[in-house]
């Protein structure tokens, strides 16, 4: 059987200050394909290309990728504001309406640092424009300098719900992540369980109350060496084996009655 195709939400870059691209982390592609066990396909964020229809035909699940951009403050109801930072319509356009339909259906997403949060806005929450201006609050920003390794190093602790699902799944109430993001949850959307904090109180993990489909999503990136961190791999594998269902069981022939 082939194996099941995952999205990759892209985002747009500009090679040179002049080409125009969609680009998307290779270290995404290797989490779907070598940690996931899942067929990696790069989709281009923007509506005028395609429909939420036609990718939730295409694909099996979605991988919610972290970007630059942000979620435009006005699909939560507030004003952009200069601390907004820059904003990707095309991509609100197509992600916000794909997660609302894949709660719906029952079809599989993990979300990613900008992703985290693309879930919390279509439900209905909000976001900080940016948490280190918080009273209490560290910046948890990406360092300016350094290697990748040190950008992506381990920086906090997340903390799990006694017994939810994210302490189940990583075998413990506590796991070090690395943190790379500005923006952080203000209001949680309907029906978002926020199943871990930093120690700071920054919300880092969330799922969706009653989602028939895996909706499991995280503020820090897990895709940095995914295949050997003991936090990310079981991650990407429970997220691979909730597509692998989902795609089994829309392939499965109906059952006729007499």
């Amino acid at each position: 059987m082939a194996r099941p195709v995952v999205g990759i939400i892209g985002n747009p870059h500009l090679i040179n200050e002049t080409y125009e691209v969609h680009g998307g982390g290779s270290m995404n592609s290797e989490a779907i394909a070598k940690v996931s066990g899942c067929i990696p396909l790069l989709i281009p964020a923007d509506p005028s290309y395609m429909s939420v229809d036609e990718l939730l035909d295409v694909c099996d699940g979605f991988l919610l990728t972290g970007g630059r951009p942000n979620v435009h403050p006005e699909e939560y109801g507030e004003a952009a504001t200069e601390a907004h930072g820059a904003f990707d319509r095309c991509r609100d356009a197509i992600t916000l309406p794909l997660v609302r339909a894949c709660v719906d259906r029952g079809q599989p997403f993990l979300g990613i640092c900008r992703g985290f949060q693309e879930v919390n806005v279509a439900m209905g929450g909000s976001l900080y424009p940016e948490i280190r201006d918080l009273p209490g609050r560290m910046n948890h920003r990406m360092p300016p300098d350094g290697t990748l390794e040190e950008k992506f190093a381990l920086r906090h602790v997340v903390t799990f719900t006694e017994g939810g699902p994210f302490h189940k799944l990583m075998g413990s109430p506590k796991v070090m992540t690395n943190t790379l993001h500005g923006q952080g949850i203000k209001t949680a959307g309907k029906r978002i369980v926020i199943d871990g904090y930093a120690p700071d109180g920054t919300p880092e993990a969330i799922y969706v109350e009653g989602a028939p489909g895996f909706t499991m999503s995280v503020q820090w990136h897990p895709e940095w060496k995914a295949a050997n961190d003991p936090v990310s791999r079981p991650l990407f594998e429970a997220f691979g084996e909730a597509v692998r269902q989902f795609a089994a069981g829309r392939a499965a022939p109906m059952v006729r009655s007499a």
